[in-house]
């Protein structure tokens, strides 16, 4: 078994919303599913932190998620920020098994096993003061944080993190979240929701303790990255 992340897929079989109008983004969802079904096994696990679907509710979504239950591989999906569709975790999990998603997981709140990894997560928030919620947003997925890397820790797991916002970001800092991750000790974090340009001001690597990895669809190339040796490794 091994363990796969890949964020930022922008999935629209539902609705219309090319993504080919943006540089490198040509075919995006064929080299996706060719990536993804050549290297990734049935008892595989591969998170998807966020933007999985341009659709706005669960019958425009029904088509990518169908898609993305076909694929090989448990797949862990949380929400990013054009996730409109997304909704409670019941309601979520109540359209899942009415249309037979077997093998999609909602990671809020919680987190799932790899070997002695807890796989832990939130959406996060941007810290720019453009949101005029931004405060409230940020101390609610603050609260979200904690709650998932505490519910790894309280089940003896050492907490890996997946994010959709960068909590590093240029000059930028989202204090509430690091506070989460200097709290428990995570030292591991893969984030999404970076494209083109500001590829260039991602955080890749270690600061302040903590190994940082992009891992949006068009950074990746749309295929998915192997993390097993990764979270594995003994930097704890």
């Amino acid at each position: 078994m091994k363990l796969y992340t890949i964020a930022d897929l922008h999935l629209s079989f539902g609705v219309h919303k090319p993504m080919n109008i943006f540089g490198g983004w040509d075919d995006h969802v064929q080299r996706l599913e060719k990536n993804w079904q050549d290297k990734i096994n049935p008892d595989d696990i591969v998170v998807l932190p966020g933007d999985l679907s341009w659709g706005m509710n669960f019958e425009q979504t029904e088509k990518d998620l169908e898609f993305l239950d076909r694929l090989n591989g448990t797949k862990i999906i949380s929400k990013g920020n054009h996730d409109y569709w997304w909704n409670t975790v019941s309601k979520m999990q109540r359209f899942f098994d009415e249309k037979g998603f077997k093998s999609l997981n909602i990671l809020h709140l919680n987190h799932y096993q790899f070997g002695s990894i807890g796989i832990c997560g939130t959406r996060g928030w941007v810290n720019d003061n453009s949101e005029p919620a931004s405060a409230k947003v940020i101390a609610r997925e603050a609260i979200r944080l904690d709650m998932s890397v505490k519910s790894a820790v309280s089940a003896g797991l050492t907490p890996v993190v997946f994010l959709h916002y960068p909590p590093v970001f240029g000059e930028s800092r989202n204090f509430e979240i690091l506070d989460v991750l200097y709290k428990y000790g995570v030292n591991k974090v893969f984030y999404g929701h970076l494209h083109g340009k500001a590829h260039g001001y991602a955080v890749n690597g270690m600061y302040d303790g903590i190994e940082y990895r992009l891992i949006s669809s068009d950074f990746l190339h749309f295929d998915p990255l192997d993390i097993t040796e990764i979270v594995q490794s003994d930097n704890y």
